[in-house]
């Protein structure tokens, strides 16, 4: 029985609420129609005087205004404004992925090591990042717009290296099946990272190159990405793109730029005979 009262004052509500609706569509919205505003602010201060006359205006029924109903009933029990702005926040899911960083808008954070392959729920605002898992918080990031790019929290680092289920060494043994210039590749990657873990993602990715393209190609580009310096996962995908890993890795010898003989070409030996002024 409860149900059904509440439902009938749910009804009630609502059709006075859409009364309302109708009066301002007549009193307001109807006598602006023919209006031409040029601005938002030109507008809102049209409707601000309108709506004040209509606040003001008696009803048919009542010998009272709008405008001192308020005042009157509704707002003695106003409640104050909470002291923050409310704040838009987009909820997602990510899984911890094995350096213990999950991804979000193409940059990396960080949460406790030991949630490697848990799914995480992420409350995600313009400034700040929220990692939950299970109802439970697990860390709080200023959000960054930086691409491609890492934020960690030192207490979220493993305290020994082989706590994570992926180590250097286990990502080493992979490369082995490889080559050894695919071995130097993975290392000099997870060596230039503040953290080695954090090149854990790169080398999974070079290592999953090899079923695309082949062992023997990944290991020929792994050692043109070595003699170019470019140890990364987008240098060695793009020799492999491009096919630079067919090509031989010996240079020709490229002619000086002043080995030219010409008769118009007089030489630096020609200027040391001359006094110029």
């Amino acid at each position: 029985m409860n149900h059904r009262y509440d439902l009938y004052l749910l009804t009630f509500d609502k059709a006075k609420v859409e009364s309302g609706v109708l009066v301002v569509e007549r009193w307001i919205l109807a006598a602006l129609r023919h209006r031409t505003f040029f601005s938002l602010a030109e507008l809102n201060e049209a409707i601000r005087e309108l709506l004040i006359k209509l606040n003001q205006r008696k009803f048919r029924k009542l010998d009272t205004t709008r405008a001192r109903l308020f005042e009157e009933l509704e707002r003695p029990v106003l409640k104050a404004l909470p002291p923050e702005p409310f704040t838009f926040a987009e909820w997602k899911k990510a899984r911890v992925h094995p350096d213990y960083h999950i991804e979000i808008g193409k940059h990396y954070y960080s949460v406790p090591y030991h949630y490697v392959g848990e799914e995480v729920e992420v409350s995600v605002s313009e400034t700040t990042l929220e990692i939950f898992h299970k109802g439970k918080r697990l860390a709080t990031h200023a959000r960054s717009q930086v691409q491609g790019r890492h934020t960690t929290l030192a207490e979220h680092r493993p305290k020994k290296h082989q706590d994570l289920e992926w180590t250097m060494a286990r990502i080493t043994d992979k490369g082995k099946l490889v080559g050894p210039s695919t071995v130097a590749a993975l290392e000099r990657i997870m060596l230039s990272r503040k953290y080695p873990e954090l090149g854990y993602r790169s080398c999974l990715g070079v290592l999953r190159l090899g079923n695309r393209f082949t062992d023997e190609r990944l290991e020929s580009a792994c050692r043109r990405a070595l003699v170019m310096d470019a140890c990364s996962y987008r240098s060695v995908k793009s020799i492999l793109q491009t096919g630079l890993d067919r090509q031989s890795l010996e240079t020709e010898p490229v002619p000086a730029a002043y080995g030219i003989e010409h008769v118009n070409v007089r030489g630096a030996g020609y200027y040391r005979q001359k006094e110029v002024f």
